[in-house]
């Protein structure tokens, strides 16, 4: 029988980035072997040395390239001789809206052995499931300058909600609620007080499409409240749905109470296209070249790219080899891990063979 063969595109980007792709693809070897699949890598040089080296962030090309690949491995974007919001405008989101990863999927999970900040709380607390907005709100681009530059100057930002934005991301959230199957409770996340327009085009929607998961327990929660209780009471959340800006906020809140960036790890879905995943982290430029990063995001990040692609299986292998690493590890921050980044990425592998 001929095995399953998954082409994967590889955008290893900036600063740690390569060095935690390194260990992620590892890892995928490792279990692509095991569970009798195939994986085939295919990189692309797109980052910060790359932009200074050519002048080009994405091309348009590149877009209907990547399309052709059953998924996006990325490492980080973000490169301190360039500057802010070139890079993240140039490719992240132009790689988000380009191919219409409408979802941000990131599981906000405590493992054990992982230290939390929060007090008396432990990885049956700290369990759930961001579902971010990601190709509207405020991060559209809409808006614009008058009178840049003088006293007068002013700015506008546009937040762009669409009917049909909100109901896919929506609808997304309760299907993840429902095939999750714990509590079964999905929260809205917004500022209906304040965002009258926006988020009352998100309210009718989530009631509207609530109605089709009689299932699934819904709640509201203002973003401010919401940021409060992930604190006192994260054990109160199975998943939360929000818009781009709010989700953007309170996912790195989320990274903090699960032990850091990196554990972290996330998708960028399309759940009829192309998705791409990454470890959360950034690019930390400077930890490159030391082998000291942690690289059990981007290897989290793997697992998640598996998951979607239907080898859960796989994807489960990967993550309880990452819990059996975390125990093994003395600290999961840069250059206090007892071992280096490749040291770790072999740890993970070697488990998933065994």
């Amino acid at each position: 029988m001929n095995q399953k063969t998954y082409p994967i595109a590889v955008i290893a980007g900036d600063g740690t980035g390569p060095e935690v792709v390194a260990e992620g693809i590892k890892v995928l070897k490792a279990a692509a072997n095991r569970f009798g699949f195939s994986l085939e890598f295919h990189a692309f040089p797109f980052g910060g040395e790359h932009y200074k080296k050519t002048g080009e962030t994405l091309p348009d090309t590149a877009l209907a390239e990547l399309r052709k690949f059953s998924a996006i491995l990325l490492g980080a974007i973000g490169h301190p001789d360039v500057a802010p919001g070139v890079l993240e405008t140039g490719i992240l989101l132009k790689l988000r809206f380009g191919l219409d990863q409408y979802v941000n999927l990131r599981p906000i999970k405590l493992y054990a052995g992982v230290e939390t900040p929060l007090k008396d709380k432990g990885p049956e607390d700290i369990d759930f499931v961001v579902i971010r907005e990601n190709t509207e709100g405020l991060y559209a681009g809409a808006g614009g300058f008058l009178k840049k530059g003088t006293p007068d100057e002013v700015a506008i930002q546009e937040s762009i909600n669409t009917h049909k934005g909100v109901e896919r991301c929506i609808r997304y959230a309760f299907e993840l609620t429902r095939k999750r199957n714990k509590a079964k409770k999905l929260t809205l996340c917004g500022k209906t007080n304040v965002l009258i327009y926006a988020f009352d085009l998100w309210q009718r929607v989530f009631n509207d499409v609530a109605k089709d998961y009689p299932d699934v327990t819904t709640d509201y929660a203002h973003v401010d409240a919401i940021c409060m209780w992930m604190i006192k009471n994260p054990e109160t959340f199975d998943v939360i749905v929000t818009d781009n800006l709010f989700g953007d906020i309170i996912t790195d809140l989320g990274a903090m109470i699960q032990g850091g960036m990196g554990i972290a790890a996330g998708g960028n879905i399309n759940p009829q296209g192309v998705s791409m995943f990454e470890p959360i982290g950034g690019s930390a430029p400077k930890y490159a070249g030391k082998g000291v990063i942690n690289p059990l995001a981007a290897i989290s990040a793997a697992a998640m790219m598996l998951e979607t692609l239907g080898e859960q299986e796989a994807a489960d292998a990967i993550e309880q080899a990452v819990k059996a690493t975390i125990k093994r590890l003395k600290s999961l921050s840069a250059g206090k891990m007892g071992c280096t980044t490749q040291e770790a990425g072999t740890m993970v592998a070697e488990l998933i063979e065994a």
